[in-house]
C-alpha cells in the first residue's frame, strides 16, 4: 500500500488535506460572518458590539467610524457586554463614542454584565439603557501581579535580573515589592482612576463630587444604577434600538445593521496578537492597569 511504502509521503499529504479544509471551512465561516450586515435601503441604526475582555480597540474604532460616515446609519447602538478590560483600549473607545455623539446619535445598550472598562465606555454615549439586573458600576482601576518568591525560595531557583534603572523590573514576581514601588504605582492607579472620573462626569453631565461617592469599586443594578443616574432607562437591547432610532429621526420599524466583519476575520483573529499578549504575560508578567470588574472567587 502507499502508505507503507512512503509514510513520510502519505503523512505529509493527509496533514496537508486537513490543513486546506482547515483553512477553507474558515474562510467560509468568515465569509457568512462578514456578511452579518447584508444588503439594506433606507434608513438604519447600526450595531457596534463589545463582548468579553476589552484588550484590543482597533476593530471597534473602525466599526464606529464606518456607521458615522454612511449617511443611512441615523444612530448607533453600543451593545455592551463585558466585565471591562486594559485602559488604554476603553479609553481609545470612550473616545471615538465622544466624537461621534457631535454628528450622530448613540445609545449604549448594556447587557449582562458591562462593568469597570464596560461602564467607561458606555457613559461616552447620548444615553445608556440597562436590564434591572445588569450588573454595571465597578468604577475603579485595578493593577496586579503574582510573587513567586517564596516558591522559588523552596525549590532553590535563584532568578538574576540585570536592569538600566532601578524601575525597570518594577512588578517582577521574584522578589519583593520596594516601598518606592509601591508609591510609584499606587500614584499610576490613583491619576487613572481620576481620569475614569472625570470621562463619567463630563459623559455623563453629573457633578464631579456626585460621581466620586460611587467610584470605590462597588457593583450595582441596572436598576440601582438608574437610582443614582449612572444610568438613564431600563429596559433590553430593543428598547435601545427603538430608542436610538427616535434620537437619529427615524419614523416607524427601526432596521439594525450590524457592522461588517473583514473577510478571514476568523483566520485573523487566531493568529491575531492575544497569543503573543498571553506569551508576553507569561514570559515577563510585569504589572498593567486594569478598568476591570472581579467578581469574588474568581
Amino acid at each position: 500500500m502507499f502508505s507503507r511504502r512512503h509514510p513520510y509521503l502519505f503523512f505529509f499529504l493527509i496533514s496537508l488535506a486537513l490543513f486546506t479544509g482547515l483553512v477553507l471551512g474558515a474562510m467560509a465561516l468568515a465569509g457568512w460572518m462578514g456578511s452579518r450586515s447584508g444588503d439594506f435601503s433606507g434608513e438604519a441604526v447600526g450595531v457596534v458590539e463589545i463582548e468579553g475582555a476589552i484588550a484590543d480597540s482597533r476593530d471597534i474604532l473602525e466599526h464606529i467610524r464606518q456607521f458615522r460616515e454612511d449617511e443611512d446609519i441615523k444612530a448607533i447602538v453600543v451593545r455592551i457586554d463585558s466585565p471591562g478590560g486594559a485602559v488604554g483600549p476603553s479609553q481609545e473607545i470612550y473616545r471615538e463614542i465622544r466624537k461621534t455623539v457631535d454628528t450622530k446619535k448613540v445609545v449604549a445598550s448594556m447587557g449582562a454584565v458591562a462593568a469597570s472598562g464596560g461602564y467607561y465606555i458606555a457613559c461616552a454615549a447620548d444615553g445608556i439603557v440597562a436590564n434591572p439586573g445588569t450588573i454595571t458600576g465597578s468604577i475603579g482601576v485595578i493593577m496586579g501581579y503574582t510573587n513567586f518568591r517564596q516558591l522559588l525560595d523552596k525549590i532553590g531557583m535563584v532568578p538574576v535580573v540585570i536592569k538600566s534603572g532601578p524601575y525597570k523590573d518594577t512588578g517582577s514576581p521574584t522578589r519583593e515589592m520596594r516601598e518606592d514601588e509601591r508609591e510609584l504605582l499606587q500614584s499610576i492607579t490613583s491619576g487613572i482612576h481620576e481620569q475614569f472620573v472625570t470621562a463619567i462626569a463630563e459623559g455623563r453631565r453629573m457633578d464631579r463630587a456626585q460621581v466620586a461617592q460611587v467610584a470605590d469599586g462597588r457593583i450595582f443594578t441596572g436598576e440601582d444604577a438608574k437610582a443614582r443616574g449612572l444610568v438613564d432607562r431600563l429596559g433590553n437591547f430593543e428598547d435601545a434600538l427603538a430608542w436610538a432610532g427616535q434620537l437619529g429621526g427615524i419614523d416607524g420599524s427601526v432596521v439594525p445593521v450590524y457592522a461588517r466583519e473583514e473577510k478571514l476575520s476568523l483566520l485573523r483573529y487566531l493568529m491575531s496578537s492575544s497569543l503573543s499578549d498571553l506569551i508576553s504575560k507569561v514570559v515577563h508578567p510585569g504589572i498593567y492597569a486594569e478598568y476591570r470588574y472581579l467578581p469574588q472567587g474568581r
